[in-house]
């Protein structure tokens, strides 16, 4: 099980250099809560300008105020990814206020539990238009505002997706997609100077765990003994791969993924998986907590 004490700790501990984004400006959707609200504080951590959008004001304020605390650049903005207006005016008020876009971190989304044959039509195209639309939306508007003439890098946020999702396969659809999408963008775009790769998380242990009760709970709980690392993700974990793809040193990278899984599609029904605890987590980020959910069976 992971462990959140940071013995103290009261900044980012980045594995990347200081400074390393000063004077870029990168967009991180979905910044008020787990996934993006780490990559918020590392890339601030690194200099960069931070803006962070979502659709909660109160947890991108709180999350603003976290990084201010700790003399980072950031601004927010309420924005609906699903809306094309809202998206073009988010954009636009970016540039203004700050004049380039050089990176976007395409990770809003958002899915619910429920068996295939339960997926009401509507409710399979909302987690659709949340996953993949929205996400094409941004891409689509930062490319052609700015990024087709000034280059820059995008990183798609999707999922261990590669055997299917169970239980939530209407997301395992559109990350799946936002895969094919994300390679065909770094086709089209790389005559711009833009690079376009993605990262595909597997359970990573966040505040999104407690969304989940029951059945979806039960199935979160018992994943660990079902891939060869044995444990849980850390938020740091994956912004770390994020991180990496907007570098400099993946300036030869583009229409890849980085699979941040701890091997999950790698486990076989041929080889029994022993129980260990030799994969130590990295975590870096200072704020990081254990979700209630681990805390309620860690209790147990």
């Amino acid at each position: 099980m992971i462990h959140r004490s940071r013995g103290g700790v009261t900044s980012y501990q980045s594995i990347f250099k200081d400074a390393l984004f000063e004077g870029q400006v990168i967009i991180v959707t979905g910044g008020g809560s787990g996934i993006g609200r780490c990559t918020a504080h590392e890339l601030a951590a690194l200099g960069a300008r931070v803006v962070i959008v979502g659709r909660n004001p109160e947890k991108l304020e709180q999350v603003k105020a976290e990084i201010e605390a700790a003399d980072g650049l950031v601004s927010s903005y309420v924005c609906d990814i699903r809306d094309d207006a809202a998206v073009i005016a988010t954009i636009e008020s970016v540039l203004a206020a700050h004049g380039r876009i050089d990176a976007l971190v395409n990770n809003a989304g958002g899915q619910f539990w429920a068996h295939l044959k339960a997926i009401p039509t509507k409710g399979f195209e909302a987690v659709v238009r949340n996953n993949l639309v929205g996400g094409f939306i941004f891409m689509r508007e930062v490319y052609n505002r700015w990024m087709e003439k000034h280059g820059g890098a995008i990183v798609n946020i999707t999922a261990d997706m590669w055997n299917g999702l169970p239980g939530v396969a209407h997301s395992g659809a559109a990350r799946a997609a936002m895969h094919s999408l994300t390679e065909s963008a770094a086709c089209e775009w790389a005559v711009s100077g833009v690079r376009v790769n993605s990262v595909a998380p597997g359970l990573i242990a966040s505040s999104g765990f407690d969304n989940y009760s029951g059945e979806a709970a039960e199935t979160l709980l018992n994943y660990t003994k079902t891939i060869p690392a044995q444990r849980y993700g850390t938020v740091s974990e994956l912004s770390a791969a994020i991180v990496f793809l907007l570098s400099p040193a993946a300036s030869f990278i583009t229409g890849t993924c980085i699979r941040v899984d701890g091997g999950a599609p790698n486990a076989r029904r041929s080889w029994r998986l022993q129980e260990h605890k030799n994969s130590v987590p990295f975590e870096g980020f200072h704020l990081d907590s254990t979700p209630s959910l681990l805390k309620k069976d860690e209790a147990q």
